[in-house]
Protein backbone atom coordinates (compact mmCIF):
# COMPACT_ATOMS: atom_id res chain seq x y z
CA UNK A 1 0.00 0.00 0.00
CA UNK A 2 1.22 3.22 -0.91
CA UNK A 3 1.90 5.87 2.05
CA UNK A 4 0.87 9.04 0.66
CA UNK A 5 2.64 11.07 3.29
CA UNK A 6 5.64 9.65 1.30
CA UNK A 7 4.27 11.11 -2.20
CA UNK A 8 6.20 14.83 -2.93
CA UNK A 9 2.72 16.09 -4.53
CA UNK A 10 0.83 14.68 -0.95
CA UNK A 11 3.66 17.18 0.54
CA UNK A 12 3.10 20.00 -1.65
CA UNK A 13 -0.15 20.30 -1.45
CA UNK A 14 -0.09 19.96 2.21
CA UNK A 15 2.34 23.06 2.42
CA UNK A 16 0.06 25.12 0.10
CA UNK A 17 -2.72 24.38 2.24
CA UNK A 18 -1.30 25.55 5.25
CA UNK A 19 0.06 28.35 3.69
CA UNK A 20 -3.30 29.27 2.42
CA UNK A 21 -5.21 29.15 5.96
CA UNK A 22 -2.41 30.90 7.44
CA UNK A 23 -3.23 33.67 5.19
CA UNK A 24 -6.94 33.44 5.45
CA UNK A 25 -6.47 33.72 9.34
CA UNK A 26 -4.36 36.36 8.83
CA UNK A 27 -6.66 38.30 6.36
CA UNK A 28 -9.46 37.87 8.84
CA UNK A 29 -7.67 39.03 11.80
CA UNK A 30 -6.40 41.97 10.24
CA UNK A 31 -10.42 42.46 9.14
CA UNK A 32 -11.15 42.53 13.41
CA UNK A 33 -8.20 44.54 14.16
CA UNK A 34 -8.93 47.28 12.03
CA UNK A 35 -12.42 47.39 13.18
CA UNK A 36 -13.94 48.41 9.91
CA UNK A 37 -17.04 49.63 10.40
CA UNK A 38 -18.55 49.15 6.51
CA UNK A 39 -21.97 49.44 7.98
CA UNK A 40 -21.11 53.24 8.43
CA UNK A 41 -19.63 53.51 5.09
CA UNK A 42 -22.66 52.23 2.73
CA UNK A 43 -25.48 53.80 5.39
CA UNK A 44 -28.12 56.20 4.05
CA UNK A 45 -26.20 59.74 6.18
CA UNK A 46 -22.52 58.46 4.15
CA UNK A 47 -24.34 58.52 0.72
CA UNK A 48 -26.22 61.84 1.31
CA UNK A 49 -22.71 63.48 2.28
CA UNK A 50 -20.91 61.59 -0.91
CA UNK A 51 -23.48 62.96 -3.24
CA UNK A 52 -23.32 66.60 -1.68
CA UNK A 53 -19.34 66.37 -1.69
CA UNK A 54 -19.74 65.04 -5.38
CA UNK A 55 -22.35 68.07 -6.61
CA UNK A 56 -19.95 70.81 -5.19
CA UNK A 57 -16.85 69.04 -7.00
CA UNK A 58 -18.36 69.36 -10.28
CA UNK A 59 -18.66 73.15 -10.41
CA UNK A 60 -15.09 74.20 -10.46
CA UNK A 61 -13.85 77.31 -9.91
CA UNK A 62 -13.19 79.19 -13.26
CA UNK A 63 -12.13 82.79 -12.29
CA UNK A 64 -9.57 84.09 -14.43
CA UNK A 65 -7.52 85.24 -11.51
CA UNK A 66 -7.78 81.40 -9.58
CA UNK A 67 -6.67 80.10 -13.15
CA UNK A 68 -3.65 82.22 -12.98
CA UNK A 69 -2.68 80.80 -9.93
CA UNK A 70 -3.22 77.02 -11.41
CA UNK A 71 -1.12 77.51 -14.24
CA UNK A 72 1.73 78.96 -11.96
CA UNK A 73 1.05 75.92 -10.23
CA UNK A 74 1.11 73.62 -12.84
CA UNK A 75 4.59 74.75 -14.25
CA UNK A 76 6.23 74.42 -10.93
CA UNK A 77 4.95 71.11 -10.10
CA UNK A 78 6.30 70.40 -14.00
CA UNK A 79 9.52 72.03 -13.28
CA UNK A 80 9.67 69.60 -10.02
CA UNK A 81 9.36 66.09 -11.32
CA UNK A 82 11.33 67.57 -14.10
CA UNK A 83 14.45 68.54 -12.21
CA UNK A 84 14.18 65.97 -9.93
CA UNK A 85 13.84 63.22 -12.56
CA UNK A 86 16.87 64.62 -14.31
CA UNK A 87 19.00 65.07 -10.72
CA UNK A 88 18.20 61.21 -10.31
CA UNK A 89 19.16 59.71 -13.57
CA UNK A 90 22.55 61.84 -13.46
CA UNK A 91 23.43 60.68 -10.08
CA UNK A 92 21.64 57.37 -10.19
CA UNK A 93 24.13 56.19 -13.39
CA UNK A 94 27.17 56.93 -11.37
CA UNK A 95 25.84 54.69 -8.82
CA UNK A 96 24.84 52.06 -10.54
CA UNK A 97 28.10 52.02 -12.63
CA UNK A 98 30.19 50.51 -9.60
CA UNK A 99 27.33 49.04 -8.15
CA UNK A 100 26.39 46.65 -11.16
CA UNK A 101 28.10 42.95 -11.29
CA UNK A 102 29.73 43.74 -15.06
CA UNK A 103 32.95 45.39 -13.96
CA UNK A 104 35.02 42.72 -12.99
CA UNK A 105 37.84 44.70 -11.58
CA UNK A 106 35.86 46.39 -9.36
CA UNK A 107 36.23 46.23 -5.89
CA UNK A 108 33.91 44.33 -3.89
CA UNK A 109 33.27 46.66 -0.97
CA UNK A 110 32.85 49.75 -3.46
CA UNK A 111 29.97 47.63 -5.02
CA UNK A 112 28.18 46.78 -1.50
CA UNK A 113 28.98 50.73 -0.72
CA UNK A 114 27.06 51.70 -4.14
CA UNK A 115 24.35 49.37 -3.67
CA UNK A 116 23.24 49.97 0.11
CA UNK A 117 23.26 53.49 -0.34
CA UNK A 118 21.35 52.84 -3.37
CA UNK A 119 18.67 50.70 -1.29
CA UNK A 120 18.70 53.58 1.44
CA UNK A 121 17.56 56.18 -0.65
CA UNK A 122 14.39 53.90 -2.23
CA UNK A 123 13.39 52.32 0.87
CA UNK A 124 12.23 55.83 2.07
CA UNK A 125 9.30 57.56 0.74
CA UNK A 126 8.92 60.50 -1.21
CA UNK A 127 6.70 62.38 1.44
CA UNK A 128 9.70 61.18 4.26
CA UNK A 129 12.34 62.66 2.51
CA UNK A 130 9.92 65.55 2.36
CA UNK A 131 9.31 65.84 5.81
CA UNK A 132 13.16 65.38 6.64
CA UNK A 133 14.00 68.06 3.94
CA UNK A 134 11.31 70.22 5.39
CA UNK A 135 12.97 70.88 8.37
CA UNK A 136 16.21 72.63 6.81
CA UNK A 137 15.37 74.03 3.63
CA UNK A 138 11.50 75.27 4.58
CA UNK A 139 8.64 74.75 2.35
CA UNK A 140 8.39 75.28 -1.25
CA UNK A 141 9.27 73.13 -4.64
CA UNK A 142 12.99 73.41 -3.33
CA UNK A 143 12.51 70.67 -0.80
CA UNK A 144 10.10 68.46 -3.05
CA UNK A 145 12.49 68.84 -5.90
CA UNK A 146 14.77 67.15 -3.51
CA UNK A 147 12.83 64.64 -1.90
CA UNK A 148 11.88 63.60 -5.56
CA UNK A 149 15.39 63.57 -6.56
CA UNK A 150 16.54 61.12 -3.62
CA UNK A 151 13.93 58.74 -4.00
CA UNK A 152 14.14 58.44 -7.97
CA UNK A 153 17.96 58.19 -7.42
CA UNK A 154 17.75 54.43 -5.90
CA UNK A 155 14.81 53.31 -7.96
CA UNK A 156 16.98 54.26 -11.04
CA UNK A 157 20.41 53.21 -9.68
CA UNK A 158 18.65 50.23 -9.20
CA UNK A 159 17.32 49.85 -12.52
CA UNK A 160 20.20 51.03 -14.32
CA UNK A 161 22.80 48.51 -12.63
CA UNK A 162 20.68 45.87 -13.79
CA UNK A 163 20.53 47.18 -17.52
CA UNK A 164 23.97 47.20 -17.11
CA UNK A 165 24.86 43.33 -15.84
CA UNK A 166 22.12 42.36 -18.52
CA UNK A 167 23.85 43.87 -21.76
CA UNK A 168 25.60 42.06 -24.33
CA UNK A 169 28.89 41.22 -23.11
CA UNK A 170 30.67 40.48 -26.93
CA UNK A 171 31.65 44.16 -27.93
CA UNK A 172 32.69 44.61 -23.93
CA UNK A 173 34.99 41.83 -24.36
CA UNK A 174 36.53 42.30 -27.86
CA UNK A 175 37.70 45.52 -26.11
CA UNK A 176 39.26 44.56 -23.11
CA UNK A 177 41.02 41.57 -25.46
CA UNK A 178 42.25 45.24 -27.05
CA UNK A 179 43.60 46.90 -23.92
CA UNK A 180 40.95 49.31 -22.99
CA UNK A 181 40.04 50.44 -19.79
CA UNK A 182 36.73 49.70 -17.78
CA UNK A 183 36.01 53.33 -18.48
CA UNK A 184 36.42 53.23 -22.15
CA UNK A 185 34.68 49.93 -22.06
CA UNK A 186 31.39 51.30 -20.25
CA UNK A 187 31.23 54.39 -23.10
CA UNK A 188 31.95 52.62 -25.90
CA UNK A 189 30.61 49.40 -25.61
CA UNK A 190 27.85 49.10 -23.28
CA UNK A 191 26.46 52.48 -22.79
CA UNK A 192 25.40 52.69 -26.59
CA UNK A 193 23.58 49.24 -26.33
CA UNK A 194 21.23 50.65 -23.02
CA UNK A 195 20.57 53.62 -23.82
CA UNK A 196 17.07 53.12 -24.78
CA UNK A 197 16.20 51.08 -21.99
CA UNK A 198 17.82 54.01 -19.68
CA UNK A 199 15.92 56.22 -21.44
CA UNK A 200 12.51 54.21 -21.00
CA UNK A 201 13.09 53.92 -17.38
CA UNK A 202 13.54 57.61 -16.70
CA UNK A 203 10.10 58.63 -18.46
CA UNK A 204 8.67 55.82 -16.86
CA UNK A 205 9.65 57.66 -13.27
CA UNK A 206 8.81 60.51 -14.74
CA UNK A 207 5.11 59.59 -14.96
CA UNK A 208 5.35 58.52 -11.88
CA UNK A 209 7.20 61.81 -10.08
CA UNK A 210 3.56 63.96 -12.03
CA UNK A 211 2.05 62.41 -9.24
CA UNK A 212 3.79 61.89 -6.62
CA UNK A 213 4.85 65.91 -6.99
CA UNK A 214 1.37 66.62 -6.77
CA UNK A 215 1.32 64.67 -3.21
CA UNK A 216 3.95 66.26 -1.93
CA UNK A 217 2.28 69.58 -1.51
CA UNK A 218 0.79 67.95 1.35
CA UNK A 219 3.58 68.75 3.55
CA UNK A 220 4.44 71.74 1.53
CA UNK A 221 6.31 70.47 -1.28
CA UNK A 222 5.11 73.83 -3.35
CA UNK A 223 3.03 73.53 -6.74
CA UNK A 224 0.07 72.28 -6.95
CA UNK A 225 -0.01 69.81 -4.27
CA UNK A 226 0.23 72.55 -1.57
CA UNK A 227 -2.82 74.67 -3.19
CA UNK A 228 -4.85 71.13 -2.79
CA UNK A 229 -3.94 70.71 0.82
CA UNK A 230 -4.89 74.26 1.50
CA UNK A 231 -7.72 74.43 -0.54
CA UNK A 232 -8.77 71.23 1.06
CA UNK A 233 -8.26 72.09 4.87
CA UNK A 234 -10.31 74.88 4.23
CA UNK A 235 -13.32 72.65 2.48
CA UNK A 236 -13.14 74.68 -0.94
CA UNK A 237 -14.59 72.21 -2.91
CA UNK A 238 -15.01 74.13 -6.16
CA UNK A 239 -11.29 75.21 -6.23
CA UNK A 240 -10.21 71.91 -5.23
CA UNK A 241 -11.93 71.02 -8.31
CA UNK A 242 -10.33 72.80 -10.46
CA UNK A 243 -6.92 71.71 -8.97
CA UNK A 244 -7.76 67.97 -9.15
CA UNK A 245 -8.88 68.97 -13.02
CA UNK A 246 -5.62 70.29 -13.22
CA UNK A 247 -3.61 67.50 -12.12
CA UNK A 248 -5.26 64.85 -14.58
CA UNK A 249 -4.63 66.87 -17.35
CA UNK A 250 -1.19 67.42 -16.40
CA UNK A 251 -0.37 63.94 -15.95
CA UNK A 252 -2.14 62.78 -19.41
CA UNK A 253 0.11 65.69 -20.95
CA UNK A 254 3.41 64.10 -19.38
CA UNK A 255 2.01 60.61 -20.18
CA UNK A 256 1.38 61.78 -24.00
CA UNK A 257 4.98 63.07 -24.26
CA UNK A 258 6.82 59.86 -22.60
CA UNK A 259 5.05 58.08 -24.92
CA UNK A 260 5.76 60.33 -28.26
CA UNK A 261 9.36 59.94 -26.57
CA UNK A 262 9.53 56.75 -26.78
CA UNK A 263 7.74 56.07 -30.33
CA UNK A 264 10.44 58.12 -31.43
CA UNK A 265 13.24 56.38 -29.88
CA UNK A 266 12.36 52.91 -30.67
CA UNK A 267 12.38 53.95 -34.74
Amino acid sequence: MINPQANPWFRWNCSVCWVTLGLVLLTILSFWTLDLQLGRLFSVDSAKRMGRFLGELLSPDLRAIFLHKLWIAGLETLAMSAVGTILAAFFGLLLAIPASKSHANDPAHWRFLCRLVLNGLRSIPELVWAALILISAGLGPFAGTLALALHTTGVLGRLFSESIENAPQGAAQALRVQGASESQVFLYATLPTIIPQLMSYTLYRWENNIRAAAVLGVVGGGGLGQMLAFHMGLFQMQETSSILIAIILLVVLVDTMSYVAQRLMSR
